[in-house]
């Protein structure tokens, strides 16, 4: 696995917010020089409950990271990445360059389930006069079916289901972590924040370090010769392979830019007389007593089950000492939650309002988070929950399993000693007069080291313990 310091995003991101600004040229030249390019799109989340919620929302925001050779032949493909407004960017002016690069054959586009982006892409514009939208993207290459290839999973043209997030696949063939809390920000407000910037350029900027990861695994299983480079006349026998075996097109049809029907069906349920129906109540503030509380035969000790979308907080509570479970299977179904929170005693956390209608299965054991960002979701269920925090509980349990530590910690050499075959001491470790501590759960180490000085400050702050 390639270290997460190779993968850093290029500076400056540039930032196109007007077809006469600087960054527009640039945008436009680079299309021209690039033989691959990332895409993903932006736009404000959806609210079913607003009557006026449309189907298609327009996009508010376009990222596209190129990849071309560089001036010198030596320095290898160079990459850049542009963000461009499409609430500053008169549609007209990039229109047609978008187009032709969606269409040219002489660029490799790559994308992470990019149908609904460019439907809801092409509905923006030819709602704004730039008819027909978009068509078509060809050659295209999604980024599920390389991670397959690399994992050794499937090497069919069609993405499996059960395809993992862009998220999972980063960790696992780039060894960085992409965190997705921005990813239902809202992306109409202007200007965006730094937060935003650094996640909607990342988004596409490592759709590329991952086909470059592809590319070097061709070139050493000698598929293709080493020092054929990606902008040669002959199109290299490595890309023609890639797109014989992998190349794909994105082409929309007239019943995809319809607008699907999504009313659905309100759950009901039987009203106590069994005549009529009646909808089941959602309320989204906590009721209480929590099911540790010793009030209800609890144990006194809080104890949370955080859903997939809300992962990040379950490693922020564990930071701060708060028994943070997970889901037992990847894909849980509500009843699943719902059965595991009741029989382990657990809260379940959860941004899924539709969980909530299956609140009466579980009395006082399901609470929708309101908030966004972890940091913020954490300071919320501190204070819904009226959890005490100390400094003494901070990185008190494993945030990898959620497991507790073993009460006598371990010295050097015991700790090289137990992490054989499993995890590396660093050498620059011998020499400090270091405790290390053992999960005793998955037996992860842990040690006392600049990273767990930076966690115990941030964690300080975001409690406010020093107030």
């Amino acid at each position: 696995m390639d270290s997460a310091q190779n993968h850093k995003l290029p500076s400056p991101i540039h930032i196109v917010t007007s077809s006469t600004c600087a960054e527009f040229t640039h945008l436009l030249q680079s299309l021209r020089q690039s033989t691959v390019v990332g895409l993903d799109a932006e736009w404000k989340p959806r609210r079913s409950s607003q009557p006026d919620s449309s189907p298609f929302p327009p996009v508010t925001l376009l990222q596209i990271a190129c990849q071309f050779q560089a001036e010198k032949s030596d320095e290898g493909p160079k990459s850049e990445v542009f963000l461009v407004d499409l609430l500053g960017v008169p549609l007209g002016d990039v229109y047609q360059p978008i187009k032709e690069m969606f269409e040219s054959e002489n660029i490799i586009k790559l994308g992470f389930r990019f149908k609904q982006d460019l439907v809801f892409l092409s509905h923006t514009f030819s709602t704004q006069g730039c008819e027909p939208g978009f068509d078509l993207v060809a050659p295209f290459l999604d980024i599920t079916n390389i991670y397959f290839r690399l994992k050794s999973q499937n090497s069919a043209k069609r993405c499996s289901k059960d395809t993992k997030s862009l998220a999972t696949v980063c960790e696992e063939l780039l060894g960085i972590s992409l965190s997705k809390e921005l990813q239902c920000s809202d992306w109409s407000s202007r200007p965006l924040s730094e937060e935003q910037i650094q996640y909607a350029a990342a988004d596409a900027f490592y759709l590329l370090e991952i086909f470059s990861v592809f590319q070097q695994n061709i070139v050493n299983k000698g598929e293709c010769a080493a020092s054929v480079s990606v902008g040669d006349d002959d199109h290299c026998r490595m890309m023609q392979s890639i797109l014989t075996d992998f190349g794909d097109k994105i082409v929309l049809k007239e019943s995809d830019k319809v607008p699907k029907n999504t009313n659905k069906k309100v759950k009901q349920r039987k009203s106590i007389n069994g005549n009529k129906k009646e909808n089941v109540e959602v309320c989204t503030e906590w009721q209480g007593p929590a099911p540790w509380e010793l009030s209800v035969g609890g144990d006194g000790f809080p104890k949370f089950l955080c859903d997939v979308m809300i992962e990040g907080l379950a490693k922020h509570l564990r930071c701060v000492g708060i028994d943070a479970a997970l889901p037992s299977s990847k894909k849980p179904e509500p009843r699943e939650l719902l059965n595991q929170a009741y029989k382990e005693k657990r809260v379940l956390l959860t941004r899924d309002v539709n969980l909530l209608r299956y609140q009466y299965l579980a009395e006082n054991q399901v609470y929708k988070v309101k908030s966004l960002l972890k940091n913020d979701q954490l300071v919320e269920v501190i204070e819904t929950f009226k959890l005490s925090i100390s400094e003494d509980q901070l990185m008190s349990r494993c945030t990898k399993c959620n497991g507790s530590f073993i009460q006598k910690p371990l010295t050097i050499e015991e700790a090289v000693e137990a992490s054989k075959g499993f995890q590396v001491i660093p050498s620059c470790l011998f020499d400090k007069n270091l405790e290390f501590w053992k999960c005793t759960t998955c037996h992860q180490l842990y040690w006392e080291g600049t990273q767990y000085r930076h966690a115990v400050d941030k964690f300080v702050s975001i409690c406010k313990l020093k107030d």
